[in-house]
């Protein structure tokens, strides 16, 4: 077994023991305040999180540390509820697979949310939602797409700018991209649509669909031609850092139910560039745990 495997089955063991013991509620809890301890205090949620997806690959064992034992709801839905699931996961990865790289990290309140280059179970580019409770990871929530070739404009699914700025302007960035997705996006009011850009300037990275408003507009005219309908029945979640905004919504694409997670930069008052994922919600009866994709 190469060094890579066995790091993964360290961890994924070290997972189904802590949940294990935390389960049966063997011992009794010792208060420490050793150099680990007083490290992981001062820690920010988004180091926390960045840390614990790095684990995945590395193998690292103290990112564990960041997750309630005892409370650990799972939305992915190819997984089991809980720490054990979480272990099980681990566990099934083929030899030598897991490759991490977390490109942005945004926080907003007790969530923290990542976009983030994988190689899991195959190369996919997903976008990860933890809440905290007490400085410790309580639930989870992704969003994951196989990743694809440059779009015509020749951006990747994951490239672009990393880092928030303007934190003042969180809640009118969210409001404004809130308002951007219900307008167009749920209710097709499609002539509001120049509204939210400057003129033709939008960057956009989905793998079908070039830069510029109008690229969009061409795009989404081809897919009619085609019978292909993407339509955004609900809102879940709006979270921001400063001017990045994340949109978690339901809908249907080509008549089949999706989750659609989508990133949207904005500039000046206007949205200046979009980052998004699109996964199938499989039927209920695939379900690994009952907490739903939202």
């Amino acid at each position: 077994m190469n060094n890579n495997s066995q790091t993964v089955l360290v961890l994924a063991a070290l997972i189904m023991v802590v949940a294990s013991a935390t389960a049966q509620k063997k011992g009794s809890a010792k208060a420490t305040t050793n150099s680990s301890t007083v490290k992981t205090e001062r820690m920010t949620k988004k180091e926390k999180v960045v840390a614990l997806l790095k684990a995945i690959e590395t193998g690292a064992t103290e990112p564990v540390g960041y997750i309630n034992p005892n409370k650990y709801t799972q939305h992915n839905l190819a997984v089991a509820d809980g720490l054990a699931g979480f272990g099980a996961l681990l566990q099934a990865l083929p030899p030598n697979s897991a490759k991490v790289n977390t490109v942005r990290a945004f926080e907003d309140g007790d969530f923290v949310f990542t976009h983030t280059e994988y190689n899991f179970f195959g190369p996919k580019i997903g976008f990860d939602i933890f809440r905290f409770e007490n400085g410790l990871i309580v639930e989870h929530w992704d969003n994951l797409q196989e990743t694809a070739k440059p779009n015509p404009s020749g951006h990747t699914m994951i490239d672009g700018p990393t880092t928030s700025t303007a934190l003042n302007e969180t809640e009118a960035n969210k409001k404004l991209v809130k308002q951007f997705v219900e307008d167009i996006l749920v209710n097709g009011k499609m002539d509001k649509l120049a509204g939210y850009f400057h003129g033709d300037n939008y960057i956009q990275h989905n793998p079908l669909i070039p830069d510029q408003l109008s690229g969009l507009g061409k795009a989404l005219g081809e897919w009619a031609k085609q019978g292909i309908t993407m339509k955004y029945d609900t809102i879940h979640k709006v979270l921001g850092e400063g001017n990045f905004v994340l949109v978690v919504s339901e809908g249907h694409l080509a008549g089949k139910l999706n989750s659609f997670y989508d990133l949207f930069r904005v500039e000046n008052g206007k949205i200046a560039e979009h980052w998004d994922t699109i996964e199938l919600i499989p039927a209920k009866a695939e379900w690994k745990n009952n907490n739903g994709k939202f």
